[in-house]
């Protein structure tokens, strides 16, 4: 029990080193926050909560104010998120050409709510306002890539090919 008790605490200690090295880079403390949040974000992916309680010890913000920071900007996810990121739009032309329709059919494909990531952390599935692809609608985007011209029939392809 005590070996465990070690491990892990070494374990947080070296998770909590990279958060130490991000904030060695930033002098400015209290100034710096978003950049520091954003650093720490590409470093682990998201914002864990212990990484949160250690930033607020170091700059002496709380930890609701930095989680305030943190949820005030999209750019910023307090859980893990998939190591595929779907944005599906719900805009004036997705939505008329059936985007909710191609919504649910994904959120079945994955067996996940909007929002939620599956639990293989392969996929997050996310609802947005636009993706600016209007004339390509319905649309949808995975990473980088963009899908138009979709129907609730066809886009559980796209989860297929992505997992090959």
């Amino acid at each position: 029990m005590a070996e465990t008790n070690i491990q892990s605490a070494e374990n947080e200690a070296l998770y909590l080193s990279k958060t130490e090295d991000i904030l060695e880079k930033y002098k400015h403390g209290r100034g710096s926050l978003i950049p520091i949040l954003q650093t720490i974000q590409t470093a682990y992916g998201y914002l864990p909560e212990k990484v949160v309680d250690f930033v607020s010890e170091r700059l002496n913000i709380s930890v609701n104010e930095i989680i305030g920071v943190a949820t005030f900007y999209a750019q910023f996810h307090m859980r893990p998120r998939g190591r595929h990121i779907i944005k599906a739009c719900s805009g004036t032309a997705c939505h008329v050409k059936g985007a909710k329709q191609i919504i649910e059919k994904l959120g079945k494909k994955l067996d996940i709510p909007v929002g939620e990531t599956t639990k293989d952390t392969m996929f997050t599935l996310e609802e947005v306002a636009c993706l600016g692809a209007c004339s390509l609608a319905p649309v949808i985007m995975v990473d980088e890539d963009v899908y138009g011209q979709l129907s609730h029939n066809t886009v559980g392809n796209i989860i297929d090919e992505i997992k090959g």
